[in-house]
């Protein structure tokens, strides 16, 4: 989905006017039935600014297309600014620029993370050039049009009021750095010699439009990726908060073996990529000589998994790396390196068919490990015998004498809108009042159904459809 989309002509009439910011907000209000905050107003008008003055010149031309707070295909993510137009060769490309008004950062020691304030004060955040590059990757990989056309996506980032200070640029991020250039306020210039030398002239074609209808590609499943991920390829890359999760589970555990136990509680809704993140830490724990295992109660993902490695793996190595809950009752203290528990809503307090096993799967499980991850939401408890609610697990954490850490996961990966979607749901369930008060008709199939057979058969219709068989 495309919030703003101009010509650059029409882009630059728009700041030159001083409408821009309200047309991004008009736009909000008309895709997503919300205005925007102040606060992103103001920032938008800012950072336009400095866009106009970068690409406001001959050399780049008139015909080119802008986007702006582009959605990310399976996710709710928005990538801030693109500009699309043909080479010298007359090759595809679009510059994907991610916008940040930041004036300083502070060092982290997780892979790709940097510190930075924000308006409810400091915390953690992927590296601009880190957030830019994975938003391309998602793109590439996951727009038919983009691949079937050969366009080209050159990441970057833009902090036009930042000053160099050999921190947000520092060595540890060379590696992204490489990959999505880092442009800062007196790179101005810098910035529009990077678009001139892949924006020569306008497309026949409104590239950005084609990539917007473009087929999605059904994304890698996950099961299916993992014996690739277990033999070190790189499957998935995780974005903004997945990747801070990541990286400060990482970090615990490394903490964990050579200091105090450690245990880390992490929110999110549904479609918000735990199982990704889950699988993706089981995966670098063990790399890495951790003794990792993924715990679930429910055996379904379990299952799913071992049938996927069965030919590629011993029985043995795939039984060790997926097991249930109740499988810590006689565990010995720190036996193992890290546990990674998905869906740990589903936790109970007994183990075994008649529930007469052990004495707590929470605390069992966090004595088994010197590191402990639990991913959790308090809306999915649906059995009267869950426990693993963020408060029980932090409480038996305490007891157990482990230094607990709560963070989030946030962003939809699921469905077209995600947040948008799940917000209007629960506006309209009356489960919380939200800003979502109605669906787009284009972007949404709304149907009730009386009887179920008639849903199920409309499912892989409908599914059929939107993949033109």
């Amino acid at each position: 989905m495309i919030v703003y989309h101009a010509s650059k002509k029409g882009f630059i009439n728009d700041v030159f006017n001083g409408t821009i910011a309200d047309d991004i907000d008009h736009a909000f209000l008309l895709h997503l039935g919300r205005h925007t905050s102040p606060n992103e107003k103001l920032s938008w008008k800012n950072s336009m600014m400095h866009m106009y003055k970068v690409i406001n010149t001959s050399d780049i031309p008139d015909t080119s297309t802008i986007a702006i707070e582009y959605q990310i295909p399976l996710t709710s993510k928005r990538i801030d600014f693109i500009i699309s137009g043909v080479d010298d060769n007359q090759r595809s490309n679009i510059v994907i620029i991610e916008l940040k008004q930041w004036e300083q950062a502070k060092l982290s020691q997780k892979s790709g993370i940097i510190q930075t304030r924000f308006q409810h004060g400091e915390s953690e955040t992927a590296h601009p050039s880190y957030q830019a590059w994975s938003y391309a990757y998602m793109l590439q990989n996951y727009n038919e049009t983009v691949c079937e056309q050969d366009i080209r996506l050159m990441p970057c980032a833009f902090l036009h009021n930042y000053q160099e200070d050999h921190i947000i640029s520092n060595e540890c991020y060379a590696e992204y750095i490489a990959k999505a250039p880092l442009f800062l306020k007196s790179d101005a210039g810098k910035l529009q010699d990077f678009i001139k030398k892949y924006i020569k002239y306008g497309s026949k074609e409104d590239i950005v439009w084609l990539i917007d209808k473009g087929k999605l590609r059904p994304s890698k499943q996950l099961a299916d990726a993992l014996n690739s991920m277990l033999r070190g390829n790189r499957e998935f890359v995780l974005l903004d908060d997945q990747k801070v999760v990541y990286e400060t589970a990482l970090n615990l555990a490394r903490e964990a073996a050579r200091g105090p136990k450690q245990v880390l509680i992490v929110e999110g809704g549904p479609g918000t990529g735990k199982s990704v993140v889950a699988v993706n830490l089981l995966v670098e724990l063990t790399k890495e000589g951790v003794v990792a295992q993924y715990v679930s109660k429910n055996a379904a993902p379990r299952d799913v998994y071992t049938a996927k490695l069965s030919g590629s793996f011993k029985k043995n190595y795939i039984k060790n790396l997926f097991v249930g809950s109740g499988s810590f009752i006689d565990t010995p203290q720190n036996t193992f390196g890290a546990l990674i528990v998905d869906e740990a809503h589903r936790l109970n307090m007994k183990s075994g068919l008649y529930s007469n096993l052990g004495e707590n799967q929470i605390v069992e499980i966090i004595q088994a490990a010197r590191f402990s991850i639990f991913f959790v939401d308090d809306h999915q408890r649906v059995h009267i015998k869950d426990i693993g609610s963020k408060v029980a697990i932090q409480k038996f954490a305490e007891s157990c004498g482990a230094i607990v850490h709560i963070t989030k996961l946030n962003s939809q990966f699921r469905c077209n809108g995600s947040n948008g979607y799940l917000n209007w749901l629960d506006n309209t369930l009356q489960i919380k009042e939200t800003a979502n008060i109605r669906l787009i008709a284009k972007d949404y199939d709304f149907q009730i159904f009386s009887d179920p057979n008639q849903l199920f058969e409309a499912i892989p219709a409908r599914a059929c459809c939107s993949m033109g068989m």
